[in-house]
């Protein structure tokens, strides 16, 4: 495990995009094969699967498209994203690095753009690769997003303050992919509530015009 680290400390420091693009990659493919067993198990617990006989097969080619999320999004968009935040609040906001102000700036920042903006482009990403068109799109973002990033907004904003207190800027993303694998079983299960009656109760939170837009839709 040492010289395993060892040898990725020096991929970093070599090829640190290169190095996060296939860390990622390989992180996200294995989150999707935790999120499937997991949503296997919920699944039989629930009923949903009636024979309890029934072999699990991992479908790989889900995983295949996960990984593939984590290695043209998350890994170069991550990258730069956690390197350029970092240097534009020292440099240009002058706060002090590890400083309460300059901790609380980067977790307010990262939960207000990057961390919506992820979920928006993993939940288009994955309806496309399913075959869905825009419009049903849509309709699964509109049901799914808010109650993703109420649940995530609960869980991510204190693991980002260890990540961005403790952790050097070049394995924030490291650290960041290692919690994806349980934040990728928490989205395969939002995905597999469908429109359970928790979800409708967030939603009964929107403004009344929106939610009357999202029936007549």
């Amino acid at each position: 495990m040492f010289r395993l680290w060892k040898w990725y400390q020096n991929s970093l420091a070599v090829h640190p995009v290169k190095t996060q693009v296939i860390s990622s990659s390989l992180i996200w493919g294995f989150g999707d094969i935790a999120a499937q067993t997991i949503t296997q198990s919920t699944a039989k617990t629930s009923l949903q699967i009636q024979d309890e006989d029934k072999e699990f097969k991992i479908n790989w080619k889900r995983v295949a498209t996960t990984s593939f999320f984590g290695l043209g999004f998350v890994g170069p968009v991550g990258h730069f994203w956690y390197e350029g935040l970092d240097r534009i609040i020292r440099l240009r906001l002058r706060l002090r690095p590890k400083s309460f102000r300059f901790v609380a700036t980067k977790v307010a920042v990262d939960g207000f753009l990057f961390g919506p903006l992820d979920l928006l482009v993993f939940f288009t990403y994955m309806g496309f690769s399913t075959g869905k068109s825009v419009p049903q799109i849509k309709e699964d973002v509109k049901r799914d997003f808010l109650p993703a990033f109420l649940l995530e907004g609960g869980v991510w904003p204190v693991l980002q303050v260890v990540n961005f207190r403790f952790v050097p800027v070049r394995y924030q993303l490291l650290y960041v992919n290692f919690f994806c694998i349980l934040d990728s079983c928490l989205l395969s299960w939002i995905e597999q509530q469908e429109d359970a009656q928790w979800k409708q109760w967030v939603k009964s939170f929107l403004p009344l015009k929106e939610r009357k837009g999202q029936k007549d839709g």
